[in-house]
C-alpha cells in the first residue's frame, strides 16, 4: 500500500491549491499593477479592490469599472540524476481574467465587488515522464467573489473591509503502473470563504501608502471523487465502488497574506512604487484527508483517515515599479519583483513546481479619453534552476523553468 499512501498524500497536495494558485502567488489581478512589477498602491480605477479594498475611497470618480485579462505561459524541465533522461511540460496557456466594480453611495462610502480568477492553468508532462506516478496532467481553477466597502475616515485615510467566498475545481490523472492502470481526482465544488481589510493613506499630493490583510481561507472539499482504472479485480480491495470509485471530503488550510505598499510621486508625470509581501505559508505543516471507505491511511485508530506532512515555510516578496506619463494620452510603466518558493528542494512538488524567481514587467496605459482607458502589460520570468532531492517520490535530479505573462485591461470612471 506503499503506492496508495504517495498516492493520497499528492492528492491533499494538490487539493490544498485549488483557492490559492499553486504552491507559488500567481499575480495576475490588474493589468496596470502587473505593468508595476503587481504592486498594489495605485488607486486610479476599481482594480484597486482586489489589493485593498479600502483604496476604493480614492478612486478619483463616483463610478469606476475595471476589467482584464492574461495569458499565462510556462515551461518545466525536469532531468532525472537516475537516467539522465530530460523531460519537458506540454502545458496550454493559462488565461486569468478579473472584474471589479466601485461605486461611492456616499462621499465618505464606496461599495465595491471583485471577482479574479488567480490561478488558472493546466501543467501537463509527457506521459512516460519520470514522475508519472505523480502527475501526468493538471488542469486547476480557482474563482474569488468578494463584496467590501470602504470609509474615508478623515480626507487623508480610509478603512476598508471585503469578505472572501472562494471556489475551485480540480481535474488530475496521474499513472498507476503498481496496479496496472491510471487515477483521476475530480473536484468542482470544493469551497471556502475569509476576509480581508485595509487602511489607505494620500497625506498629501505625493504619497499613496497601503496596507493590506487577506485572511486564511479553509476550502472544504466535500464531494471529491477519486477514480480509478485499474483491473476490476481489485475494486474490492480497495473498498471502491462498482463504477471503480471512491470518494474523500478534507478541510484544506489557505495562506494568510499582507501587503505593505507605496507610491511616491517624484514628479507630476513621475513615479514610483515599491512593495513587500509576506505570506503564511507555514499553515501548510500537515493536511488531513478522510476516504469514504479505502482503508489507506496512516491513523492507527481510523484506517481511512491520512494525516500527511507539508513542511512548507513562509515567503517574502520585495516589488519594485514605476510609471512616466508621457503625454496626457500615453503612460509607460516597468517593474521588477523577487518571488521565493514555499518550500525546499527536498520537498519539490512536481504537480506545482515552484522556483524562487526574478520577474521583469512592462507596460503601456492609454487613455481614449477622460472616462476610458486601455491598459497592455507584459512580464517575463527567469526562475532559478533546483536541485530536486524528494526522495519519497523518488524524485531526484535538476528542474528548470522559463515563463511569460501578457494581458489586456480595459477601466472606465464616471465623475
Amino acid at each position: 500500500m506503499m503506492f496508495m499512501k504517495k498516492f493520497l498524500i499528492s492528492t491533499v497536495l494538490l487539493s490544498s491549491f485549488m483557492a490559492y494558485a499553486g504552491g507559488f502567488r500567481v499575480s495576475l489581478q490588474g493589468v496596470r499593477q502587473l505593468a508595476m512589477a503587481h504592486t498594489s498602491a495605485h488607486a486610479e480605477d476599481a482594480s484597486v479592490a482586489f489589493f485593498n479594498p479600502a483604496g476604493m475611497s480614492f478612486i478619483p470618480a463616483k463610478l469606476s469599472i475595471a476589467a482584464g485579462g492574461f495569458g499565462a505561459k510556462s515551461t518545466v524541465t525536469f532531468q532525472s540524476l537516475a537516467t539522465l533522461e530530460s523531460y519537458k511540460t506540454q502545458s496550454p496557456i493559462g488565461t486569468p481574467v478579473y472584474a471589479a466594480v466601485a461605486y461611492k453611495v456616499l462621499p465618505n462610502v464606496s461599495l465595491g465587488f471583485s471577482f479574479s480568477t488567480p490561478f488558472g492553468s493546466t501543467i501537463e508532462w509527457p506521459n512516460d515522464w519520470a514522475g508519472r506516478e505523480i502527475v501526468q496532467k493538471l488542469e486547476l481553477k480557482a474563482y474569488y467573489f468578494q463584496p467590501m466597502v470602504s470609509v474615508k475616515l478623515a480626507p487623508w485615510a480610509s478603512f476598508g473591509a471585503s469578505y472572501i467566498y472562494a471556489k475551485g475545481s480540480v481535474d488530475w490523472d496521474k499513472a498507476a503502473t503498481q496496479i496496472g492502470g491510471t487515477l483521476n481526482l475530480n473536484d468542482s465544488k470544493a469551497k471556502g470563504s475569509g476576509y480581508g481589510f485595509g487602511f489607505y493613506f494620500q497625506p498629501d499630493t505625493k504619497w499613496d501608502i497601503s496596507v493590506a490583510y487577506r485572511s486564511p481561507v479553509d476550502v472544504k472539499a466535500k464531494e471529491g471523487v477519486v477514480s480509478f482504472d485499474i483491473s476490476p479485480a481489485l475494486y474490492s480491495n480497495l473498498g471502491l465502488s462498482a463504477a471503480g470509485q471512491d470518494s474523500f471530503t478534507a478541510t484544506l488550510p489557505l495562506v494568510d497574506e499582507f501587503t505593505l505598499g507605496a507610491t511616491y510621486k517624484v514628479t507630476p508625470k513621475w513615479l514610483v512604487s515599491a512593495d513587500f509581501n509576506y505570506s503564511g505559508w507555514d499553515r501548510y505543516n500537515k493536511l488531513t484527508l478522510d476516504f469514504a471507505n479505502a482503508p489507506i491511511g496512516n491513523q492507527p485508530n481510523d484506517p481511512t483517515v491520512l494525516v500527511s506532512p507539508k513542511n512548507f515555510h513562509n515567503t517574502k516578496t520585495f516589488r519594485f515599479g514605476t510609471q512616466y506619463q508621457v503625454s496626457d494620452m500615453i503612460a509607460l510603466r516597468a517593474g521588477y519583483y523577487y518571488d521565493e518558493s514555499p518550500y525546499s528542494d527536498k520537498n519539490f512538488q512536481a504537480e506545482t513546481p515552484s522556483f524562487n524567481s526574478s520577474v521583469f514587467t512592462a507596460g503601456l496605459g492609454l487613455n481614449v479619453s477622460k472616462s476610458f482607458g486601455v491598459d497592455l502589460a507584459g512580464g517575463i520570468a527567469f526562475p532559478e534552476s533546483r536541485k530536486v532531492n524528494n526522495t519519497y517520490y523518488n524524485l531526484i535530479g535538476q528542474a528548470k523553468a522559463k515563463a511569460y505573462y501578457f494581458g489586456l485591461g480595459l477601466h472606465y470612471n464616471a465623475f
